[in-house]
């Protein structure tokens, strides 16, 4: 890993976003790209160039922007860490995969006010869509952590042949913090499989990756959502890590209602891979 991507618009949740991008980037050495979207209002963009730098307005709000780009990089945890800034005239969503491939980042880190469920912490306009669209391993974490320390690792699956395709990944990032990989199977009343098969299911899954930080649980819960946050609840999970579906966002992990009364300090960092 060498480039981490950071979308800011400077709120609590943008700011967690790079702290926390600062924990990684320290142990991979990696350049934190930040990245702040801009919509200004009509007459200050120009048609040609995308931005009229010669209007008083573009320069004030430049140099407003730059101060506080400048205010953020001079925060301690950034320190040795070489980061970089961009300004892009165009809709969030549109200009993070846009700047995702034009840098070759490994890695995008964005904040969420979820408070509610799973769903809800990587369901929402701008962060769902880029979950859906990235190519990119997309972290998302919650303004309120602190610290990534990551010693355990859920990564939830149904352990199906085209999710091994990422499954490297997912492997390389518990790597980078020597964690525990916690391979989970969630049965439901809707999609219930015998001990046995998924047992098998998941030894065939992994016969082809050197694994050596790991153990299975299938875990019986009324939802797979569900399942996900009380498993990794039960043991004190610091991140989990997800496959997802670019063609239909996540809405293909979920089955059944999505619980909404699991209290906000059960939300972790939520990795996802798009498969």
């Amino acid at each position: 890993m060498k480039r981490i991507l950071v979308p800011i618009d400077f709120s609590a949740e943008a700011k967690c976003a790079v702290r926390i991008a600062a924990d990684i980037a320290h142990k991979t050495k990696s350049d934190i790209h930040l990245l702040h979207m801009v919509d200004l209002p009509e007459g200050i963009i120009d048609a040609q160039s995308g931005m009229d730098n010669s209007s008083p307005a573009a320069i004030l709000y430049m140099k407003k922007i730059h101060e506080r780009f400048e205010e953020v990089k001079h925060e301690p945890f950034l320190e040795g860490i070489t980061v970089h800034e961009t300004v892009h005239f165009q809709k969030t969503f549109d200009g993070v995969i846009e700047e995702s491939k034009k840098q070759d980042v490994d890695l995008i880190v964005m904040g969420s006010a979820g408070t509610s469920g799973l769903k809800e912490i990587i369901i929402g306009s701008n962060t769902e869509k880029v979950v859906r669209h990235s190519d990119i391993p997309v972290l998302v974490v919650k303004k309120d952590t602190k610290k990534l320390v990551v010693n355990n690792i859920v990564f939830a699956s149904d352990f199906s042949d085209e999710s091994k395709n990422k499954f490297k990944d997912v492997l390389d990032f518990a790597a980078i913090f020597d964690a525990t990989l916690h391979l989970l199977y969630v049965n439901t009343p809707h999609n219930f499989n015998t001990t046995k098969y998924v047992n098998e299911k998941i030894s065939n899954f992994i016969a082809d990756f050197k694994m050596d930080k790991f153990d299975i649980t299938i875990y019986n819960d009324i939802s797979i959502e569900k399942g996900i946050l009380n498993f990794a609840n039960d043991i004190d999970a610091d991140l989990i890590a997800l496959n997802t579906h670019g063609r239909s966002g996540l809405s293909q992990l979920f089955n059944g209602s999505i619980g909404q009364e699991l209290a906000n300090h059960a939300l972790k960092p939520v990795l996802t891979f798009k498969i």
